[in-house]
């Protein structure tokens, strides 16, 4: 249950701590005074959405905390546990909003996301809205309540589950055969690309190779002849050759180099130089030797050459690119081969999908049909006593040729409602008036609240257009419900307020300067004034108190 909310700096309240209790507990105050500003707070600690504008003027942050007792919470037990966020019986939730419009949320202590506020708060609270009697208009949102009414959470999330992949199979497969067509136009493209290539078949690092052997091809005879020129230079020549004359300024240098030692490191330098001459000779005549002029060869490299050169600028890359590309075409085509049997898996696995998505959401169905009459027959019991006594609500399947999968399932409810006798089941946007829809979805609430887990409920203001002695039997509704769980009520009804067992009163300040909102827990004199003032106005009299102490007796 909530134990304690605690606001700062936040619309116009600058400080609040309010301890809370068991119960039903009310909550008034004269129009504009603030009342829903508590649970407005609230909703920031369960991770709705917030700006800078919910700050009080002039402060630079703005903090709610509200303290929770799980002692009797399984739920919130497990979900903090498992989440590592485990705190004895107690679990804090704290939201921080800046002047920037930034905000930064808590749980017990550690800094988490604000999806993990959404989650944890879903095993914490419920708020029931003044706008729900709207909302029950749509086909979606009686849906909702049916479901929560029937609690079979397993059924939604397996049936959604399976939704979720055949609607995934299903869009995968309309993207391929939306491509098929050019699929198809790239698949004849590539096949030809890569036979082509296939068949040229360059391996890596061979255009290098083959520009390398063209060059020497292409010039063999000026190779063999300049090197035949340079052996006879060397020492092949008939003539005077380089490797004599070293000799010769050998036989001269090294007896000069008894007369000089400076003299002998030339000698040796040029010592050096005659083995290496002798060496080069041997070397060059071994290559002279295993040269050849190959015409044909030739022919081939250039051919090949040729044919490199006209692929890559085919494929608008460079020669020594050419190989890397062969591979890419070869993925792509394989790939593209691969994704007309992705199409024969894709229609197994579509028809498998389906059928386990059929199977759930038909267990659904049938599940949703048992709980719609048990809902109806509930709903009609309890709108009879809302001074609706001829009043019968029932919860209509429009059956479908060809259902619509949906996340949800096939079902398409419909609340359809009597309010007369004689009169004919109707949709509800048809036949219910505003105060009639105000008491039926009233009626809803509390039911499906009685089937929720969470140990604190809110309603806030959920008795718009309820007046008389049907407020008073609301007040009873919720009292009642007060008895096993925590129930806050924002009211402007004094019948209502007058069943809480207990009562706060919000108030708004003006010094002239700022305006600040209050709120105080009543005790009995104080609680007989304001259902006075609720129903009274302003002038409280005799009157107005005697009714209002037998509102409070009756509660």
């Amino acid at each position: 249950m909530l134990t304690q909310l605690t606001i700062h700096n936040f619309a116009i309240v600058r400080f609040l701590e309010l301890d809370l209790r068991n119960g039903m507990s009310c909550v008034t105050g004269e129009t504009g005074a603030g009342k829903s500003i508590a649970i407005d707070a609230l909703g920031l600690c369960l991770g709705e959405r917030a700006d800078a504008g919910m700050l009080r003027h002039g402060s630079d942050k703005a903090e709610v905390i509200a303290r929770f007792n799980i002692e009797n919470n399984p739920n919130a037990q497990q979900w903090l546990q498992a989440n590592e966020l485990d705190m004895q019986d107690e679990c804090i939730l704290r939201r921080v909003i800046t002047s920037e419009g930034r905000s930064r949320a808590y749980i017990n202590g550690t800094p988490v996301p604000l999806t993990q506020l959404k989650q944890v708060g879903n095993t914490l609270i419920n708020i029931h809205g003044q706008h729900a009697h709207q909302l029950l208009l749509k086909p979606e949102y009686q849906l909702t309540v049916l479901d929560a009414y029937a609690n079979h959470r397993g059924l939604l999330d397996s049936t959604r589950q399976y939704y979720q992949q055949w609607r995934s199979l299903h869009a995968e497969r309309q993207r391929l055969r939306q491509a098929q067509e050019q699929r198809q136009a790239r698949l004849q493209l590539l096949e030809y690309q890569v036979q082509e290539l296939d068949e040229f078949a360059l391996q890596p690092d061979e255009f290098t190779a083959i520009v390398a052997e063209h060059t020497r091809l292409a010039n063999s005879e000026s190779l063999l002849n300049d090197s035949q020129f340079c052996l006879q230079l060397l020492d092949d020549g008939d003539d005077v050759t380089i490797n004599q004359l070293m000799k010769k300024v050998l036989d001269k240098l090294e007896p000069l180099g008894e007369l000089d030692p400076s003299l002998k490191n030339i000698a040796q330098m040029l010592q050096d130089a005659c083995i290496q001459i002798e060496e080069s000779h041997y070397e060059l005549r071994s290559y002279l030797d295993h040269l050849e002029i190959d015409p044909a060869r030739f022919s081939e490299v250039e051919i090949r050459l040729s044919k490199a050169m006209e692929l890559a600028r085919k494929h608008h890359v460079k020669p020594e690119e050419l190989v890397e590309k062969h591979q890419q075409l070869r993925s792509e085509l394989q790939e593209l081969s691969a994704a007309d049997e992705r199409l024969q898996e894709l229609a197994v696995g579509l028809q498998q999908a389906r059928d386990e998505y059929l199977s759930s959401a038909q267990k659904l169905s049938a599940s949703r049909q048992r709980y719609a009459e048990e809902l109806s027959q509930q709903i009609s019991e309890q709108i009879r006593q809302l001074n609706m006594p001829d009043g019968r609500l029932e919860i209509v399947f429009h059956p479908q040729e060809t259902p619509t999968p949906t996340a949800s399932g096939l079902d398409l409810p419909e609340f359809q409602v009597s309010t007369n006798p004689g009169q004919p089941l109707q949709s509800l946007a048809k036949v219910a008036s505003g105060g009639e829809l105000s008491r039926i979805s009233l009626a809803i609430q509390v039911i499906t609240a009685q089937r929720i887990a969470t140990p604190t409920l809110i309603f806030d203001e959920v008795d718009v257009g309820i007046s008389g002695g049907t407020a008073s039997i609301v007040g009873k509704m919720l009292r009642q419900l007060g008895q096993s769980t925590q129930v806050l009520v924002v009211t402007h009804l004094p019948q209502v307020a007058g069943h809480g067992h207990q009562q706060y009163l919000v108030a708004k300040h003006n010094d002239g300067q700022q305006t600040e909102t209050s709120m105080q827990l009543l005790d009995e004199s104080m609680r007989l004034n304001e259902l006075a003032r609720l129903l009274g106005g302003d002038q409280i009299t005799s009157n107005t108190l005697a009714n209002a102490r037998e509102l409070l007796i009756s509660g």
